[in-house]
């Protein structure tokens, strides 16, 4: 099978609301020979988060998730994730449809079969 990966820009949330804040560049990634069941976020720097991959999905729907990754549709649009850790909380805001986007090749990926 194949890795799904892909490139996106996305908004880090802080308390102090900066409206010229600029999109941050992240990845995210598939990998079905490793854990089809998983996903992964990388935010700029060395963080990057594994989560179920049913969570997102969940997520862009209704607000998902009770412990260190929680995700939720914010307006039309937008949906947003939020990373907990020992550090501290880091909110990104991803547009729906790029979410969507990657959600719909992680299942066509883990549809093909190889022989």
């Amino acid at each position: 099978m194949s890795v799904v990966e892909q490139y996106a820009r996305a908004h880090i949330v802080t308390d102090t609301q900066d409206d010229d804040r600029d999109a941050v560049p992240v990845v995210l990634r598939y990998d079905p020979d490793t854990d089809p069941r998983v996903v992964r976020i990388g935010l700029p720097g060395p963080h990057e988060w594994t989560f179920s991959r049913s969570l997102l999905e969940e997520g862009l729907r209704a607000p998902a998730g009770s412990g260190e990754v929680r995700v939720w549709p914010c307006g039309r649009v937008q949906a947003v994730v939020e990373f907990h850790s020992a550090g501290g909380v880091s909110v990104v805001q991803f547009e729906t449809k790029t979410l969507m986007r990657f959600l719909r090749r992680t299942y066509m990926a883990g549809t093909r079969v190889t022989h």
